[in-house]
């Protein structure tokens, strides 16, 4: 069972998790992690689950799996008809109004819809990944000199879940740098995942980039692949001025995480998502939601 707080009601929910009884027998027994280690986690699999996912055969668990996880179409662009293949719908675009980005430069934005955790005066040598297993920035993005310029800032986790919306935006105004992608593995990266396999994050195939945004200093923004990930797929434009709440990028299909680093100072995050997070539950978000404010900005 995975418990969610739900700002908008303050109630905890219980997430269903996509082949969730599947998910405890690789992560939770000793056969199941043989098959998750020789198998599951290589590229491979994560290639043919995309192929599929890319045929017009595809479409027919569509309908089945708006239904089955309660997904509001009425915010989505395309008319579920038009959808040519279950990763045309997996990465469907919303309508611009479902996730509106605010011009209030004060407001510190989610970069997407997911189950959010944060950390503030971080170490970057033990960044949290459930209580009792941490990783380290450096190892994360390979680049030392990099990552000790967020010593003692802010750590952002967005975890996506297959059902949720799969693109992902700018916090804010600036000029993004091109990325760098490092090889890896397709491992979960559910809170099942999280709590038997060490440095996940690390293990897995990520790619980073900076944003030099106007209103929030440097922020690294670090998009991690998971199980059935076959691509992350970045659509901004590196080195060149973009808008807050531009698109950067998507998943296609599959589970997946959005990391951000803020520098020590730039801002301060809402004290119900640090209390949760202190509590091991994660928070419901949606992208363009305010999840903090600028450190010099006043409540």
């Amino acid at each position: 069972m995975i418990k969610i707080y739900n700002r908008k009601t303050m109630e905890y929910e219980t997430e269903k998790v996509a082949a969730g009884g599947f998910m405890k027998y690789l992560y939770g027994t000793a056969t199941g992690r043989v098959g998750l280690e020789f198998l599951l986690k290589r590229k491979i699999c994560s290639v043919l689950t995309g192929i599929v996912c890319n045929m017009g055969i595809s479409k027919g668990k569509i309908d089945k799996f708006i239904d089955g996880y309660h997904i509001d179409m009425s915010e989505c662009c395309e008319n579920t008809r038009d959808f040519k293949s279950f990763n045309h719908f997996f990465t469907r675009r919303l309508k611009p109004y479902a996730r509106p980005f605010s011009n209030d430069a004060g407001l510190l934005l989610s970069p997407g819809d997911g189950r959010l955790r944060a950390w503030a005066d971080i170490n970057i040598d033990k960044l949290v990944q459930v209580k009792g297993i941490s990783y380290s920035l450096k190892e994360l993005i390979d680049d030392n000199e990099l990552a000790w310029r967020f010593q003692g800032g802010i750590c952002l986790v967005l975890r996506l879940a297959p059902v949720d919306y799969h693109r992902f935006h700018f916090i804010d105004s600036g000029v993004c740098t091109h990325t760098r992608k490092i090889k890896g593995s397709y491992y979960s990266v559910n809170p099942m995942a999280l709590n038997s396999i060490p440095k996940v994050f690390c293990r897995n195939k990520r790619e980073y980039s900076i944003l030099h945004s106007d209103n929030f200093g440097d922020v690294l923004y670090i998009e991690v692949g998971a199980t059935s990930v076959g691509s992350i797929v970045q659509t901004y434009t590196p080195d060149a001025t973009v808008t807050r709440g531009n698109e950067k990028g998507y998943f296609k299909f599959g589970g997946s995480t959005v990391i951000l680093l803020l520098q020590k100072g730039s801002a301060v995050i809402d004290e119900d998502i640090l209390t949760h997070t202190e509590a091991d539950c994660e928070v419901r978000v949606l992208a363009g939601e305010a999840i903090g404010r600028k450190a010099n900005i006043k409540e």
